[in-house]
């Protein structure tokens, strides 16, 4: 049995912090003008990955070493001088004595999020003939980020340059193979993936409009959880809005609450 506890909460969020890095590691290698960086401080992974990014915050404040008053003015000049509003994403298991110093410095509460995790084995899944799910391949990192865009893109299609800028930097990543899902030979869905130290990272997986509700989502899912079984990886992690369609999925496919956690910003 796996415990939700500090041991496990630590592993969780350094495998999301190390995805976080990576991603604007990855940023800076296309983008160099985009000023993406990050570093480490008490502890915590503090990323910049632009003013606007939801990957601009810190991951693991508390769980490593103790918040200091210190740690804070360090990781709060961090983020002014690059013209970021300060965002903390803080697991229950750094303590009190952690939210309770962000709250006496005027951080407010904007989000919160569930952390689910389940162990992982070898997966037994009849895909559907029609369904071929495979790892792209550097060459095919376009049509993956055409396609990833395709998906989250129909009910916003003035975010298209964005979804295609953002696919393209995922591709470029570190630790973080991405599946294309394809039906009757037509690509359908993108997902990826990031592995740390045993613990593989879901993040949001997109399928075309057209090929919604066929099997492809399920297919992507098992093809990835296997895939990071065969990495060496014991631990699956996502997380979902609490309560949310993505969270009831995820508990479908074995996932479970590990904590919940809350999302801390410090206003302007």
């Amino acid at each position: 049995m796996r415990f939700a506890d500090l041991a496990l909460a630590k592993r969780l969020e350094r495998a999301e912090g190390y995805a976080c890095v990576q991603f604007a590691e990855a940023r800076r290698r296309l983008f160099p003008e985009s000023g993406s960086e990050s570093m480490r401080c008490a502890g915590a992974d503090v990323v910049f990955d632009g003013a606007e990014s939801p990957v601009t915050q810190t991951f693991g404040l508390g769980l490593f070493e103790e918040t200091t008053p210190a740690a804070l003015d360090t990781i709060e000049l961090f983020f002014r001088e690059r013209g970021a509003s300060v965002h903390h994403e803080v697991s229950p298991f750094a303590g009190i004595a952690t939210h309770n110093l962000l709250a006496s410095r005027n951080y407010r509460l904007c989000e919160i999020g569930n952390v689910l995790s389940r162990a992982l084995g070898g997966e037994i899944f009849e895909m559907s003939a029609n369904i071929m799910v495979r790892e792209v391949t550097p060459a095919e990192a376009q049509l993956w980020a055409e396609t990833n865009a395709r998906g989250w893109a129909r009910e916003h299609p003035e975010y298209q340059p964005f979804f295609l800028e953002l696919g393209e930097i995922i591709c470029a990543r570190r630790g973080s193979p991405a599946f294309l899902a394809e039906i009757d030979g037509k690509p359908g869905a993108a997902g990826s993936l990031s592995i740390h130290e045993g613990v593989a990272l879901f993040g949001g997986a997109a399928t075309v409009p057209e090929f919604r509700r066929r099997g492809l989502q399920t297919a992507l899912l098992h093809t990835r959880l296997q895939y990071a079984f065969e990495h060496g990886c014991d631990l699956a992690m996502m997380v979902a809005e609490p309560g949310s369609g993505s969270q009831r999925n995820a508990e479908r496919r074995g996932f479970n609450v590990a904590y919940t956690r809350f999302k801390w910003k410090l206003p302007a």
